[in-house]
């Protein structure tokens, strides 16, 4: 009962179905009453009328009745007593009746309550022609009740046809929850309230202001950012350019290991800038190229921007794959991704290491896989580290901890999955960073 009570008060829907079927119940009650006592009624007239028609039967001599002598007219289940009396009768029965007027009576005959017609046929005769009340009765109440039959078989349907209605009125909200719950964090485009009833469109359309207040905002802190690393850009190349012709002037040994700290702090800064730029991109709802891109074209570009790091590292970077594969995407989305991947690789693998750029067919997905042999990632951080500028604890190499939010946000413009895993699951070492993309 409490369940039922709970639903009542919060849904909008058991609210409308309970009182829909109260009323349609209490107005079928209704209808019942009035339709029971009016059947019970021309069911009574209509017997009346048979009373009425014996008697002008006996008007016209087909029907005799001695004096103070009642006969049965009918068959035995609908019996009517015809009684003929004179003003002189001296039964009992004969002499009640002979007290009243002409008309409808409610009286005894032969002792039981009957429903008497009484009329004068000729100068002191009169004629009495009765039916017992309690036949009568059952007559009208079977004859009131079989037009209640109908009725009463839908009541019982009521309810359910008020929740099928109600539910099906309830479907547009329903579809359209559906689709705001599919979109993503990025999709603020309006809804859609055309199919939706008159009297739910001003709240949509209210969310969908509320979405382009949110979109307008969303896009001035990407602007923002983009705006902000654009215009650093320039001042740190000028720093840069200045801190190499510094270090190719003859200076002191300290002198010249505080231009290389310089020369490393300024690179790790455009090193972020890039990073930030390639974020506020993938992050950018906008309308992107769409193209076929053979992935072991995008590996060759990868290792060509990527070999003077990974020979500084002394790490062997090479492809392995049985053939080509083709995805229909962005290219430079698709090349900021798996660059950002091998970049990680590299740099958190140990020198003399190994960095493996994979990619296979299956199930229906195209499977790129980036592995290495680093400290890998623990479970219990596989979520964090897709969030901005975080870093795992402890790690020697420097980095802007953008890279993983990037690849998050590619993967999910292309509709791919991106899962982490040890690439030696019984030594715990090493990360295994696959990318599933639909075929």
């Amino acid at each position: 009962m409490d369940g039922l009570q709970e639903r009542l008060r919060l849904s909008l829907q058991w609210r409308l179905s309970w009182w829909l079927t109260v009323a349609m119940l209490l107005v079928a009650a209704l209808a019942a009453a009035v339709s029971y006592l009016s059947a019970l009624d021309e069911a009574n007239e209509m017997q009346d009328q048979t009373l009425r028609q014996i008697g002008a039967l006996y008007g016209a001599g087909r029907l005799q009745a001695a004096d103070g002598v009642i006969q049965l007219v009918g068959d035995d289940e609908a019996p009517v007593m015809i009684l003929g009396l004179r003003r002189d009768a001296t039964a009992v029965t004969a002499g009640a009746l002979a007290m009243l007027p002409d008309g409808m009576h409610l009286a005894t005959m032969n002792g039981a309550a009957c429903r008497v017609l009484l009329r004068t046929v000729s100068p002191g005769v009169r004629l009495a022609v009765g039916q017992a009340v309690a036949f009568r009765d059952e007559i009208a109440n079977h004859s009131a009740l079989r037009t209640l039959l109908p009725l009463l078989l839908l009541v019982p349907l009521l309810p359910l046809l008020v929740a099928l209605l109600v539910r099906r009125l309830f479907l547009p909200v329903a579809a359209l929850a559906r689709e705001a719950d599919r979109r993503s964090e990025r999709e603020l485009q309006a809804l859609a309230p055309d199919f939706l009833p008159l009297e739910l469109r001003p709240f949509v359309v209210a969310i969908n202001r509320l979405l382009a207040r949110v979109e307008k905002s969303m896009q001035q802190q990407r602007r923002f950012v983009a705006d902000a690393a654009h215009e650093l850009r320039s001042p740190l190349t000028a720093l840069s350019l200045q801190a190499e012709a510094l270090a190719s002037t003859m200076l002191a040994p300290p002198a010249q290991g505080r231009v290389a700290a310089l020369r490393l702090g300024i690179e790790r800064s455009r090193v972020l800038l890039d990073q930030m730029l390639a974020l506020a991109r993938a992050q950018t709802v906008l309308q992107r190229k769409s193209e076929s891109v053979a992935v072991l074209s995008i590996f060759r570009r990868v290792l060509e921007d990527l070999m003077p790091l990974a020979e500084a590292r002394q790490i062997d970077i090479g492809v392995e794959s049985a053939g080509d594969f083709c995805l229909t995407g962005d290219p430079v989305d698709l090349l900021t991704l798996v660059k950002n991947l091998a970049d990680n690789a590299i740099r958190y693998s140990p020198a003399g290491g190994k960095v493996d750029l994979c990619m296979r067919a299956e199930a229906g997905q195209v499977i790129i896989e980036i592995i290495d042999r680093g400290p890998g990632i623990a479970p219990e951080q596989r979520e964090r580290v897709f969030d901005p500028f975080f870093r795992v604890l402890g790690r020697e190499q420097s980095g802007s901890g953008l890279g993983l939010s990037i690849v998050a946000e590619i993967a999910r413009r292309f509709g791919a999955t991106v899962h982490l895993d040890w690439t030696d699951a019984a030594q715990r070492q090493g990360l295994r960073v696959s990318v599933h993309f639909p075929a």
